[in-house]
């Protein structure tokens, strides 16, 4: 439930379209709504400014198509993360308006354009060709939330030449993520570059001493270069968030 909405009820009420009775019903969803599998922040939006999104992974067809569903029938946007293509395809058979974005493994319904919120452009920045997925995560994720976004991708420090290419793109920027798995040193060599937020995003992608991605948030942790912030391995969404807030300011 977003301000838009709340907006609409409210007029209904005052020119008589809605009943009093009718209005606290809704009203009294607000806060949440509980489903039976999930309880629902439709409060979120007017809150925090941006919707509660579902988090596909783990979760049934059933219980995604529940969710949205029910978040639809408040007229929100909705995006899935962590979605394969499988179950996109079973959950797009119910709910046919929506779209699969395969890259990042998001599904999102628009039932509304998103309201451009930022003052600047996100810059979405992977280290190599295997992080795409986690940066086209975050793409999707901050163009959702009403944000002008951009990408590079593929411009590690093994060619660092690559990066140094695209200074224009990387000064021009608002805020900056930048992906990057094996040792996780771009977003040092970017920080380092630049007068604006960056948001590191460690991946999975390496070798076995890479353990996983810990290699890479370790050595983003241990940044040399002031104003980095680190999110969690694989988290392209939670960065897309925060450079979003960042981007509003």
């Amino acid at each position: 439930m977003n301000q838009e909405y709340l907006e609409k009820m409210l007029n209904s009420v005052r020119q008589g379209g809605l009943s009093v009775a009718d209005a606290v019903r809704e009203l009294r969803q607000l806060p949440f709504q509980d489903i039976g599998c999930a309880q629902i922040d439709h409060h979120r939006q007017l809150r925090q400014g941006m919707p509660e999104m579902i988090f596909g992974e783990g979760k049934t067809v059933e219980q995604i198509v529940a969710i949205a569903a029910a978040m639809a029938d408040k007229e929100s946007n909705i995006l899935v993360t962590r979605l394969d293509g499988e179950k996109a395809a079973r959950v797009i058979q119910a709910l046919p308006a929506a779209i699969y974005h395969s890259a990042a493994r998001c599904l999102t319904l628009e039932q509304q354009p998103p309201e451009q919120q930022g003052k600047g452009t996100i810059l979405v920045v992977s280290a190599g060709t295997s992080d795409i997925p986690v940066a086209a995560e975050a793409l999707v994720t901050a163009e959702f939330l009403g944000n002008r976004v951009e990408h590079v991708y593929d411009v590690g420090v093994a060619g660092i030449h690559r990066l140094l290419a695209r200074s224009e793109q990387l000064a021009a920027a608002a805020v900056i993520i930048v992906v990057a798995g094996m040792e996780g040193a771009l977003p040092s060599v970017v920080g380092g570059l630049v007068n604006k937020p960056v948001i590191a995003v460690p991946t999975s992608v390496g070798y076995g001493a890479s353990f996983g991605g810990i290699a890479a948030l370790l050595g983003m942790l241990n940044s040399c270069a002031s104003g980095v912030t680190v999110v969690n391995i694989d988290n392209g969404f939670g960065a897309a968030c925060a450079a979003s807030l960042m981007n509003r300011v």
